[in-house]
């Protein structure tokens, strides 16, 4: 039989391997494999918190055995640093340990990657539960401590990008954890001060672990949310003036007076103000224009209702479509008396806070615009003029009877009252001038 033409190419023969020759397998822990696992966490007291980090990040195995070693006594001594109670002008080292924390998170977001939500918080927290500062009433000194911004920035790298269903899990823990419903309801239900110091450590744990310094505006506005929306409204008003109100330069104590006794400076509005247009901007999506107006109507009554100009400069701090939406709600439910006597305590707080008085009659114009018949507008111009001279007499009149303090005030009223006055109305000129000369 002839063999084929085209010949079958002859297999090389494979060498036989002696069994005792196989080549060793790759370790996921590479040349780590040879060292002891206690010179494997000599080694890792050479490297700071960020090459941790990065190393967690080689496998599964490592990163297991990073877990282990922060877990430890040395690995507790060695990440968990407590030197909190620092002097106010080192902000060096203030800084350093609120870089160590954000590392810190960062280490243990790695380690902890693969975990699920619930598992994850239950380590970090079997972590970090001997660090007595990270606690609602772990520490003495509260005002001089920065262990709950630590604890702040810590949660905040931990949880960057995790979706809303694992950050609501994230509070309902911590919330539970420090047993804050039942100590919010003990604030906002009682007199307000009467528990000054529970006041002050919901305060400082909001604004330090919750609302994080440097969140960013969609973070900041989930958490205040979650924070504000389980209460009633006049119990959120409540919450959120202990949390953003003036407090004592003094003990940190809220002060609770402080809207009703006099004018007030914008330093003591800024935080209700910023908190109200976190929860008025886009990124707030639980809240509408009615619940956000709603709460600053029932937060210029707590606890008592306030000075009227204290309103307007909570207003004029709060932004112009907040300022409008508020003025609007007024002037649609007829209540054109109120918004015509709001309307000069705005003219004057821009008198005294060296505002645009050009703002004052633009934003006058558009509530005017708001009103659906002319007679409605004109009887809101006519109340905005008596509301005027009915305010200058009442000063006057507590001018000529002698009502004197040490600052003078009722003089000062007088001085800055009569200025508003006509600085609000040769603006007013100035358009009618200005828009007849156009026409014409």
């Amino acid at each position: 039989m002839t063999s084929s033409s085209a010949s079958v190419p002859r297999q090389r023969q494979r060498r036989s391997r002696r069994p005792g020759r196989e080549p060793p397998a790759l370790s996921a822990l590479g040349d780590f494999q040879s060292l002891p696992l206690e010179i494997f966490q000599m080694v890792l007291n050479y490297l700071s918190v960020k090459d941790i980090s990065m190393l967690s990040m080689v496998s599964k195995t490592i990163s297991g055995r990073l877990i282990h070693y922060i877990s430890t006594s040395s690995g507790s001594r060695r990440l968990l640093l407590q030197d909190f109670h620092q002097e106010l002008p080192a902000r060096r080292e203030g800084a350093s340990i609120l870089e160590h924390y954000r590392a810190l998170g960062l280490l243990l977001k790695r380690c902890t990657l693969l975990l699920p939500t619930r598992d994850r918080l239950k380590y970090v927290h079997k972590v970090l539960s001997g660090v007595s500062c990270f606690k609602l009433n772990g520490c003495a000194s509260p005002l001089h401590c920065l262990g709950l911004q630590c604890y702040g920035v810590f949660l905040q790298i931990l949880t960057a990008g995790w979706d809303e269903l694992e950050c609501h899990r994230v509070f309902n823990f911590l919330w539970d954890l420090s047993n804050l419903a039942r100590k919010v309801q003990t604030v906002v239900s009682s007199k307000p001060g009467s528990a000054r110091r529970l006041e002050l450590r919901i305060r400082l744990f909001c604004r330090g672990v919750l609302l994080s310094p440097g969140s960013r505006r969609s973070d900041s506005a989930f958490w205040l949310t979650r924070i504000l929306k389980p209460w009633p409204m006049v119990n959120q008003a409540r919450l959120l003036y202990i949390i953003f109100g003036p407090v004592s330069s003094r003990d940190g104590h809220v002060v609770w007076q402080k809207m009703i006794e006099g004018p007030t400076d914008e330093t003591s509005l800024k935080g209700l103000a910023d908190a109200i247009k976190l929860l008025y901007g886009t990124e707030a999506r639980e809240w509408t224009a009615d619940d956000v107006i709603s709460l600053v109507d029932e937060l210029s009554v707590v606890p008592q209702e306030w000075l009227m100009e204290n309103n307007a400069r909570l207003l004029l701090l709060s932004g112009n479509s907040i300022c409008f939406t508020f003025m609007a709600s007024k002037a649609v439910n007829g209540r054109a008396v109120e918004l015509a006597r709001l309307m000069v305590f705005m003219v004057l707080v821009c008198e005294k806070d060296l505002y645009c008085m050009d703002w004052a009659v633009r934003m006058m114009q558009k509530v005017c615009n708001v009103f659906s018949t002319p007679w409605e507008r004109n009887n809101f111009l006519q109340s905005l003029e008596n509301s005027f001279a009915r305010m200058l007499m009442d000063t006057l009149q507590a001018v000529l009877a002698g009502e004197r303090d040490e600052e003078d005030s009722s003089f000062l009223n007088l001085f800055h009252l009569m200025n508003a006055q006509a600085n609000f109305h040769k603006e007013i000129l100035y358009l009618a001038m200005g828009s007849s000369s156009s026409t014409s």
